[in-house]
């Protein structure tokens, strides 16, 4: 049977430096579920286990290698063909099903409170990277969000445009909401920038 993931792949992955909550893995876990069933959850639990890092042993709250994430990504693209598309839906999916971002919801239902603790919200998921929100504007409706000093693999940049707009759908409550990503350091930017319009 071929590889999925190389050895060399993953020991290149697995050496970015950085950290991510073990939420983002079982997020993923019950997207592919979702989206493929039981069968293909197998798969990935099975590929995911080849490589040492069992879906099973992974906690909720704990710390785990980013490269990781990637990882996991690239085997769910490669085992089960995912397009961009599918994975600006785990995005949402992500956002919509997170109990952190529901309590997050809860307290912080308008766009400037998000604003300001945007950034604290980023830093209780991963270890690395900075989170701003550089324009919010409600009479415009549109919000820039970007991302700096981050850069694991592109994948995320379609992961995090669907979490954004996700988010900010549920803060304006507008179905006509769009999320572009227009600077990402997968294209020698310094910052990854997402537009989001409404």
């Amino acid at each position: 049977m071929e590889e999925i993931i190389s050895k060399e792949e993953f020991e290149k992955l697995m050496s970015i430096p950085g950290e991510i909550r073990g939420l983002g893995f079982q997020t993923e876990a019950n997207f592919v579920r979702e989206k493929r069933g039981e069968e293909a959850l197998k798969k990935l639990e099975d590929e995911m286990e080849r490589l040492g890092h069992p879906y099973s042993g992974i906690r909720t709250m704990d710390f785990y290698p980013i490269g990781l994430l990637a990882v996991a990504l690239l085997t769910i693209k490669r085992l089960f063909d995912f397009t961009d598309e599918d994975f600006k839906e785990m995005g949402k999916f992500e956002a919509k099903s997170s109990l952190v971002i529901r309590l997050f919801m809860k307290y912080f239902v308008s766009l400037e409170k998000v604003s300001k603790e945007a950034a604290n919200m980023w830093r209780k998921y991963y270890s690395v990277g900075d989170l701003k929100i550089i324009e919010m504007d409600e009479e415009g409706k549109k919000t820039i969000i970007r991302v700096e000093n981050f850069k694991l693999h592109p994948i995320l940049c379609h992961v995090l445009m669907g979490y954004f707009l996700s988010v900010i759908k549920m803060i304006v409550r507008s179905d006509q909401i769009t999320c572009e990503e227009t600077k990402c350091t997968h294209k020698d930017d310094e910052y990854h920038e997402f537009l989001i319009k409404w």
